[in-house]
């Protein structure tokens, strides 16, 4: 197969070119032709403008200039070279940051460039950002018709990418088989393969550059559809189920000596499960909870019903201080009704853990609470017939399943998330697994309230901070970097406590926080912060997920536009956590309309769902499906914001395709087709 060939040998790609490809993740002929052109990176050169025509509302625009001057700046932190262009009718400036300043000063004087790149209003010349150019000759046309703008890295340039794309894309029309069963390419109505990688790079039309979009994303979705189907399916009929019964006496005590009601929400959520677990199918279930929603209780009952069964429960959460938390809460919730429930951690006495195994090997423990320690090859149970994993996107499939098959039948599995992904969304992100949501807090908690301030009041705030202090709460103070960085013009954790321990929290116990810490450093800083003998703790986002002092009334976030709404509302979360008012102060050096707009949405709304919609809106959907956090591939070309109903168009057609083993098996030998291995991993082919 020669898409399955380096890339090397491709005439012009030699040792250094094919480094700088692996920086795109590229090194195959076939990876090379699945490098798709951005979105936004088709030029139609037949529409050209001056300078003078250029719009200044921040939008992509195409445009050509002579090179003028190249200059370096320095703005404090951030170093940037300056390429000016002009034409007849003005001028423009057109930044480079980082790496890409070692490409701009290679453009000399008179140099001709065609430049594609966001335009703003300047000072003395139009300002031109987030840009790409290209060397062009006096025999250029403006007639080429549409023409592709790659993503590059090193010293590749654009003329590189589309000369090498080409050659693979005439290797293609020799010999490329299809990638899709007929019958589902003729009921979609799309192109052909080879048609479609031809007009995906380099269209003969806008509407064949839509109809190829459409066969790639369709492709790629419904391959990830039956990939997820696969998984489903296989984790259902690998091993018989395990039927536990209706709700008992014991777990009804359980319910009626929690210390609050059930919500609504808590109650749909359990009633999901409960009918979940009676079921000999086992449960594949996401329990997607807001922040403060109560999803640990929900998790308590589910555990109590597999005891009252007779059988054993697992709960595994991604830290260690989350585990105690776990195990304290878990504790006082279903000890006093004679079930047994221990915590398993790495960092265990070696006696200790070998009786905790031995009692898990016997029956003798009904609920078991643990780190990672608990996938360990020495752990064996009696009984296992439900797992629960907390906070999923910190384990991936294959995590999952190792927990899982520890088990002689096929356990119930239940995933607890507080990262909410919109409704539309969990179809894509969840295709395995059924979908729990639950909204609104337990009874007691206020909302927090939610502050958003500009540079000058940062005094005015750091005072408040020692307030709530002095009148006995905890506070933490959230930044995006851990140390300064010559790249990002942003306070680092390291800074603002050596600032502060200095300044405002001279007398006052604090400490600083962060991801380079080793874990026994870390869970000492946690476990002093929950104790109390911490006030005010200085950290990046490790504090992000399922800590809970309900003590801290305050969370200060540092260069808060550099965090998404999600991010943001996550580390909320951290606050309100108690019976007292709560406060989230978002401060930012920025005042532009865009950032103050975007804050605003996070200081007027609490529900995690509408902004995790809002911030998927702005942000885009990212590495939803990263090999670590879901087991899945990276999308190439498919959005799952953009493309919802392709999404439910692929899945229903997957749904179908499985109920037919010859078809299920067609489907099969099409995947081994594709251009690189990406799905063939999800179906062990």
């Amino acid at each position: 197969m020669w898409w399955k060939e380096p890339v090397t040998s491709i005439r012009g790609i030699g040792a250094k070119k094919a480094a700088d490809l692996a920086a795109l993740n590229i090194y195959t002929v076939g990876d090379l032709l699945e490098h798709y052109p951005r979105q936004e990176g088709y030029a139609d050169y037949s529409r050209l403008k001056t300078i003078g025509e250029l719009a200044t509302d921040g939008s992509k625009q195409l445009f050509k200039g002579t090179v003028y001057c190249v200059r370096d700046g320095f703005n404090g932190r951030l170093r940037f070279t300056v390429v000016t262009v002009r034409d007849e009718t003005g001028y423009a400036d057109i930044y480079f940051f980082m790496g890409q300043r070692f490409l701009a000063k290679k453009y000399k004087p008179d140099t001709t460039l065609l430049i594609t790149g966001r335009v703003k209003k300047g000072r003395t010349a139009k300002h031109v950002g987030d840009a790409s150019c290209t060397v062009i000759d006096a025999d250029f046309e403006e007639g080429l018709g549409i023409i592709p703008t790659y993503a590059l890295a090193g010293n590749l340039t654009q003329k590189n990418m589309q000369a090498w794309i080409k050659t693979a894309l005439a290797k293609a029309e020799q010999e490329l088989p299809e990638s899709l069963p007929d019958s589902i390419i003729k009921r979609c109505g799309l192109p052909d393969r080879v048609s479609a990688l031809k007009n995906i790079h380099f269209p003969a039309s806008w509407q064949e550059l839509e109809r190829a979009r459409k066969r790639f994303v369709f492709e790629e979705l419904f391959l990830l559809q039956c990939g997820l189907l696969y998984y489903r399916s296989r984790n259902q009929q690998t091993r018989q189920g395990l039927k536990h019964g209706v709700d008992g006496e014991k777990l009804q005590q359980v319910i009626k000596n929690l210390p609050f009601e059930l919500t609504p929400a808590q109650k749909q959520a359990w009633l999901d499960i409960s009918l979940d677990m009676q079921d000999v199918k086992p449960m594949h279930r996401i329990l997607q909870g807001d922040v403060g929603s109560g999803k640990t209780v929900i998790s308590a009952l589910a555990l109590a019903k597999a005891a009252e069964n007779g059988y054993q429960g697992c709960i595994m959460a991604p830290t260690e201080i989350l585990a105690v938390q776990h195990y304290e809460t878990l504790t006082n919730y279903l000890e006093p009704f004679g079930m047994r429930v221990k915590l398993l951690t790495g960092g265990m006495r070696a006696k200790e853990r070998r009786s905790l195994l031995e009692d898990l090997e016997l029956g003798l423990v009904d609920v078991l609470v643990g780190t990672h320690a608990v996938l360990q090859e020495d752990v064996h149970f009696a009984k296992l017939s439900l797992v629960v994993t907390d906070e999923q996107h910190r384990f991936g499939v294959e995590q999952r399943a190792k927990l899982a098959n520890k088990s002689t039948y096929a356990p119930d599995v239940l995933i607890m998330t507080a990262t909410p992904i919109p409704r539309t969304l969990a179809l894509t992100v969840y295709g395995d697994l059924d979908v729990s949501l639950m909204k609104g807090r337990p009874p007691g908690r206020k909302p927090v309230q939610t502050l958003c301030y500009t540079e000058e009041k940062r005094k005015d705030v750091y005072a408040g901070l020692v307030r709530q202090v002095q009148a006995g709460r905890q506070a933490y103070i959230v930044c995006p970097l851990i140390e300064n960085s010559e790249q990002l013009n942003a306070r680092s954790a390291e800074n603002v406590y050596d600032e502060l321990v200095h300044g405002y929290l001279e007398n006052i116990p604090c400490a600083l926080l962060h991801g380079r810490l080793k874990p026994a450093e870390k869970d000492a800083i946690m476990a002093d912060f929950s104790a109390g003998k911490l006030k005010v703790l200085i950290s990046t986002t490790v504090i992000e997920v399922g800590v809970n002092v309900p003590n801290a009334t305050l969370m200060v976030v540092e260069n808060a536009e550099r965090f998404g709404l999600a991010q943001l509302h996550q580390l909320r979360g951290r606050v309100g956590r108690g019976t007292e008012q709560s406060y989230c102060v978002l401060l930012t050096p920025s005042d532009s309309p865009e950032t103050l707009a975007r804050l605003k949405v996070l200081r007027d709304s609490d529900d995690g769902f509408y902004l995790a919609e809002k911030d998927l809106e702005q942000r885009g959907a990212g590495q939803l499906f990263g090999m670590r956090q879901h087991g899945l591939p990276d999308l190439r070309i498919a959005d799952i914001l953009r493309d919802t109903e392709i999404i439910v168009q692929a899945r229903n057609i997957a749904q179908s395709l499985m109920k037919n083993e010859s078809d299920w098996q067609e489907m099969l030998g099409f995947v081994k087709m594709q251009l690189d291995d990406r799905f063939q991993m999800i179906f062990n082919i």
